[in-house]
């Protein structure tokens, strides 16, 4: 027999120690207020090293999984999970571990004939003073969320970006150069086996989406829904569900898109990644997709409470 909200207990786990950690505490701490609300007994874990022998103590009914970044998204921490027997939220082992990184999920979405752009996967050593691709080109991490690390190279550009090689990176070795996809920002959610709105996103201020347009106030406008053409806005929505099932997500995820209508009304589409573990902060899009389609922040959260399971 399933418990009830009231009595069953969840473990909102949040924090963290990857590059995200801000972004988690902020994500985790509304998350965790709107369950209480809901009903349930939650209990805020700020993930340590120590997070199995928290958990074993703590025996929480469900696990409700708020950490961005290594270790917490990227079938890490779902492991654990695993290991411990616990529900938990968004995707499983698998999923979690090829959404993260973006060249194999590109490889898979590509082999299902979502469209993506043309990359090359890298060592941040070998770039030289001649560039690795024809500019404009976007060098990102493979496996970092958040636009961290993401470099933009613009056509005029004579030289590769310096910061790449140098001591003060942090992002890994490895790194993707993506050719430049001009256009609009525009994302969907997916929630279940169902693509819900899609938004386009405004940054104000910035040259492209970065970390401050996620999650600075005023940082980014979000049109929700995008005013596109009906026939691109159906297309993106069947891409987004078309890249969930296809890496084999769960729960909630979001994938995002550039979209470039410049010469023609139908332009360009093209799929950049799929997010498992979407942002949940007051200024996040996935809460604002599930509001449009008529699913309340705390409708939102408790539906993934009881969509959780293990083996995901």
């Amino acid at each position: 027999m399933t418990a009830d909200k009231s009595t069953k207990h969840v473990a909102v786990l949040y924090g963290g120690f990857s590059s995200e950690r801000p972004v988690s505490l902020a994500s985790g701490e509304p998350c965790a207020a709107a369950l209480e609300e809901a009903g349930y007994r939650v209990t805020r874990v700020d993930v340590g090293q120590d997070v199995g022998a928290v958990l074993s103590e703590l025996k929480p009914d469900v696990c409700f999984n708020a950490l961005h970044g290594p270790f917490g998204e990227d079938g890490t921490i779902q492991g654990v999970l695993e290991y411990l027997g616990i529900p938990y939220t968004h995707s499983g082992v698998t999923a979690s571990a090829l959404a993260m990184d973006k060249r194999l999920s590109k490889i898979v979405a590509k082999s299902v004939g979502i469209p993506v752009a043309e990359s090359k996967v890298m060592n941040r050593h070998d770039f030289t003073s001649a560039h690795p691709m024809q500019p404009p080109y976007v060098v990102k991490p493979v496996n970092e969320g958040s636009s961290f690390g993401v470099v933009i190279v613009s056509e005029g550009q004579t030289h590769p970006p310096q910061i790449i090689t140098s001591k003060d990176w942090k992002y890994g070795d490895v790194v993707m150069v993506e050719r430049y996809i001009s256009g609009r920002e525009l994302t969907c959610t997916v929630m279940g086996d169902v693509a819900l709105a899609v938004t386009e996103i405004v940054p104000q201020g910035h040259s492209f989406y970065d970390y401050d347009s996620k999650y600075v106030a005023g940082g980014s406008k979000h049109v929700c829904p995008a005013e596109i053409s009906p026939i691109v806005y159906q297309k993106i929505r069947m891409l987004a569900l078309k890249a969930h099932q296809a890496i084999g997500c769960r729960g909630v995820s979001r994938s995002d898109f550039r979209y470039d209508d410049r010469f023609s009304e139908d332009g360009e589409v093209i799929w950049l990644e799929v997010n498992t573990q979407p942002g949940m902060t007051p200024t996040s899009l996935a809460p604002e997709m599930a509001l449009q389609a008529g699913h309340s922040f705390v409708e939102f959260v408790s539906w993934m409470v009881e969509d959780a399971s293990c083996r995901r």
